[in-house]
């Protein structure tokens, strides 16, 4: 069963789903690990408090990168609070692996990064209807 597991990741580090950017995104957020060099950019087009379209970009170890694409088809359709609730353990029961302790970070800074965008905007729908959410995090180790 693991070797199956291995291959989703592989295959979704070789081939990678909703890569890019959005257009005009309602969330644009973008994040590293400078232990390890790994960089990931989400856009996000929300539609009545719900995630629409969700693309990523970056580069990263396969881990990484598979935790992307995999987070990225499981938030569609979601609700902010359904995304705000995901958790580490809920994020690799989806991948389906147990990584080592170096290898966690790897796993979890698409969803770090997703939920970054997602806090940012819940916060700003109080004040506005449409909100726009920018944060960029340049690390200068990953340059």
């Amino acid at each position: 069963m693991k070797e199956l597991y291995k291959e989703n990741i592989l295959d979704h580090y070789s081939y990678p789903r909703n890569k890019g950017k959005l257009e005009s995104p309602d969330i644009l957020v973008k994040d590293s690990n400078p232990l390890c060099g790994d960089v990931v950019e989400f856009s996000i087009s929300m539609d009545n408090g719900k995630v629409k379209e969700v693309m990523f970009d970056g580069k990263g170890c396969a881990i990484s990168v598979a935790a992307a694409s995999i987070l990225s088809d499981f938030i569609k359709g979601k609700k902010v609070g359904d995304v705000l609730n995901i958790d580490k353990d809920d994020l690799l029961k989806i991948l389906g692996i147990d990584p080592s302790p170096t290898r966690l970070k790897c796993v979890l800074l698409p969803l770090e990064v997703v939920k970054v965008g997602m806090k940012m905007y819940k916060a700003q729908l109080s004040s506005t209807k449409k909100p726009k959410v920018r944060f960029v995090r340049e690390n200068e180790d990953t340059h």
